[in-house]
């Protein structure tokens, strides 16, 4: 209500005037700022300052340094208190002298990914990134008349823009974190070498208000990684990351076993950013899940929203039955073989411990999640990994970047957040191609206090099929309605699924 009537105030005070596109707002504001060319040049900024809160006028130092690709720093005090803010390229994380050191998690963690990568790059790369760059409109900043952008990537993370309209200057920006926003204000604007940079910046979320005048602003300053990395744990010592992997690889028997007492409804929905800078849902499917000998079974009840007709749903019924008796098949011919290889339909899942024997892990940490003590840690491309003669999955996953959190009495993976960090040829590329920057979420929920089960998945990726084309994929599957039954798959009767 507060947004809406701001914006009724600002349209009787002032008549609209013709919004300039978006593509001439960019390029007016870039040349404004020194030229797309000087800006791209620019590798990393450090800026240091004093910070000042408006409301009681408490002083403190401030700093801030990126590095390309999207790594990105923030630290200040007032009056000694400390908060801090960074994302190291894997993970984003926040402490500050009252609630410690955390792991970002949720939209906030998606909100300062992207933030992270606007301190970097600003708008300059956005097609690139698979972003939108849409109107906003005009808007009064502080008495100057603005055009205002909207900036949305496709994990739906959308920041506003706001340009002076006579000097093209960035004045103002609207940032989400979570369920927050907060707001830049910008001024004082002086040369850096070849561009223009805000010596003065007002932040406010919320009713904090805090000014930060910096007193030195420089480009390509040599950047320690260290900045950047999750801070050193104290306290507790860790656990042994390979103990913890190698206990949750034995423990993966107990947890098929429990799986196959378990089903639950999941519910894939197809978005796609429009050229409008929305968000919108294109279809989805809703699936009944179960498992059957450690192997998913899925099927499909409802399309778009609707349940399947009776005819459709009888055939569906059909397959599901065809599919565990094919398992049921190919658990006996590897049984008579003595082997282990994996039967047919969903197939069997992929330890999380065999996936990560391709990458490198670092700075373990213990935390609380979901009021569960787990041990948290991030994970990158192990260079020294043979590629050469590992399994596909492994090619794919030794590839990715990321953080994930094991719950370290369940010996149970609780979240995973991971990006593809190099481009992945599928078929030596002659089949497809995913491009760098892939990612993928998952967040689970711990069930009849004995296992983790999915609860949403956030998957956003950019695919070249057999050379012709490009496919965008963004999907949320949401899982609900966790049943426990003792029977097994094949004869059990399921009802129909809660709504969700």
């Amino acid at each position: 209500m507060k947004l809406f009537i701001t914006l009724l105030f600002s349209l009787l005070l002032y008549i609209p005037a013709e919004a300039q596109s978006p593509s001439k707002i960019i390029k007016n504001a870039e040349k404004a700022m020194g030229g797309k060319k000087n800006l791209t040049a620019v590798r990393s900024w450090e800026r240091k300052g004093t910070v000042t809160r408006i409301n009681d006028g408490a002083v403190g130092r401030f700093a801030s340094t990126t590095k390309l690709p999207n790594l990105f720093h923030v630290a200040y005090d007032l009056n000694g208190f400390e908060t801090e803010i960074a994302y190291n390229g894997k993970s984003g994380w926040t402490r500050n002298s009252r609630d410690g050191l955390s792991t970002l998690t949720g939209d906030r963690s998606v909100d300062f990914q992207a933030e992270a990568l606007y301190r970097n790059e600003l708008w300059l790369n956005y097609k690139k990134n698979r972003a939108k760059l849409t109107s906003g409109g005009t808007a009064d900043v502080n008495g100057k008349r603005a055009n205002a952008l909207l900036l949305s990537t496709p994990r739906g993370t959308t920041i506003k823009l706001y340009f002076d309209a006579a000097t093209s200057l960035l004045l103002k920006e609207e940032i989400p974190f979570g369920e927050e926003t907060v707001t830049y204000e910008y001024d004082d604007y002086r040369p850096v070498g070849a561009v223009k940079q805000p010596f003065a910046v007002k932040m406010t979320n919320g009713d904090d208000a805090v000014e930060v005048k910096f007193e030195s602003i420089v480009p390509n300053a040599p950047a320690d990684q260290a900045r950047f990395a999750f801070p050193p744990n104290a306290g507790e010592p860790l656990p042994e990351i390979s103990v913890l992997l190698a206990e949750l690889q034995q423990n993966e028997d107990k947890v098929e076993a429990m799986l196959d007492t378990y089903s639950y409804v999941q519910k894939s929905i197809r978005r796609e950013l429009r050229k409008d800078g929305i968000l919108r849902e294109t279809g989805s499917e809703t699936y009944q899940l179960s498992f059957y000998k450690g192997n998913r079974i899925r099927r499909l009840i409802e399309k778009n929203g609707k349940p399947l007709s009776p005819r459709e749903q009888a055939e569906e019924d059909k397959e599901t039955a065809k599919r565990v008796e094919e398992i049921e098949k190919e658990i006996a011919k590897a049984e008579a073989r003595n082997s282990s290889g994996p039967p047919s339909g969903e197939g069997p899942r992929i330890s999380i411990a065999e996936v990560l024997r391709a990458s490198k892990l670092v700075n373990p940490r213990r935390e609380r999640y979901k009021g569960r003590d787990v041990i948290v840690f991030d994970f990158e491309p192990n260079p020294s990994f043979d590629y050469k003669n590992a399994k596909s999955f492994l090619k794919f996953f030794g590839k990715t970047a990321g953080v994930m959190w094991i719950d370290e009495k369940d010996k149970q993976v609780a979240r995973l957040e991971a990006f593809l960090a190099d481009s992945f040829k599928v078929g030596g590329g002659l089949l497809a191609k995913l491009r760098k920057g892939a990612s993928f979420t998952l967040e689970q929920e711990r069930v009849n206090n004995e296992i983790w089960l999915p609860s949403t998945a956030d998957i956003n990726l950019s695919v070249r099929v057999l050379l012709v084309g490009g496919v965008n994929v963004n999907q949320v599957v949401r899982s609900y309605d966790y049943q426990k039954f003792a029977t097994e798959v094949k004869d059990a009767s399921v009802g129909e699924p809660n709504k969700n």
